[in-house]
């Protein structure tokens, strides 16, 4: 049996499900990573500093400015679109196999795919929450301000995207419901993470069901405890697989 054969057959006999995803299942929407040789940690900026600077808490504020010229040239892909993963994972959800989807990406491909259970570990670029009045403003809000600083028209606060930023911690509760997720899932399927980041890669300590499925590029070092490993596009891989679903 082919790996794709053998992850078909995974799928039909699990019922609960739970896909935890990286960078990786956005790429094939155009929209880089990180730490690949075309990823933004290796692109030239003329901030002359590494993006862990140019996204951290302390360099939103003291240098609020720089920051939001940054974010909006590198962190928001308005036009991308959902690729193959992101409807297979939403028709999965669809015909209640998969329980939980739990991503590192923060640009709402997901959602806009169909899916409803996701936890959005690293926040998104959609919600975006005054400083002052935490009043809630869209993604058009922060594109379109008059200036370069997005400001709340009911008390003048900053607004600030509800990202995570270095130095910043995760959202307990998110956290919580993935680890709970994950815990109770009979399957778990990880795709286009290299599972290297914390504390997502450690999400797979809390997995005590029967098959883990590696769906990535690039070998990553969990692979030896998966049932299942597929080195190849995760949207490929999750269309074929679903393809009599």
């Amino acid at each position: 049996m082919d790996k794709i054969e053998l992850l078909k057959d995974i799928i039909k006999n699990s019922t609960n499900i739970v896909f935890l995803g990286g960078a990786g299942v956005s790429t094939e929407s155009n929209i880089p990573d990180f730490r690949s040789n075309q990823g933004i940690y290796n692109s030239k900026n003329k901030y002359n500093c590494p993006p862990e600077v140019m996204l951290s808490h302390s360099f939103f504020k003291s240098n609020t400015d720089e920051f939001f010229r940054f974010y909006k040239d590198k962190m928001i892909f308005k036009d991308a679109k959902p690729n193959l993963a992101h409807k297979a994972l939403a028709k999965l959800e669809e015909v209640g196999k998969l329980n939980a989807i739990i991503t590192q990406n923060i640009d709402g491909l997901h959602q806009l795919a169909g899916s409803k259970n996701v936890l959005e570990l690293h926040g998104s670029v959609h919600r975006n929450y005054c400083m002052g009045c935490n009043k809630f403003h869209n993604l058009d809000y922060i594109l379109k301000s008059n200036n370069n600083i997005p400001v709340c028209e009911v008390c003048g606060d900053t607004v600030k995207p509800d990202v995570v930023l270095y130095e910043e911690s995760l959202d307990s509760d998110i956290l919580r419901k993935s680890i709970l997720s994950v815990s109770q899932a009979d399957t778990f399927i990880v795709g286009g993470t290299s599972l290297v980041v914390y504390p997502a890669a450690g999400l797979l300590e809390y997995f005590k069901g029967k098959n883990l499925i590696l769906i990535n590029k690039e070998a990553t070092p969990y692979d030896n405890k998966a049932n299942l490993v597929i080195k190849d596009s995760i949207g490929k891989v999750l269309s074929e697989a679903l393809k009599e679903l």
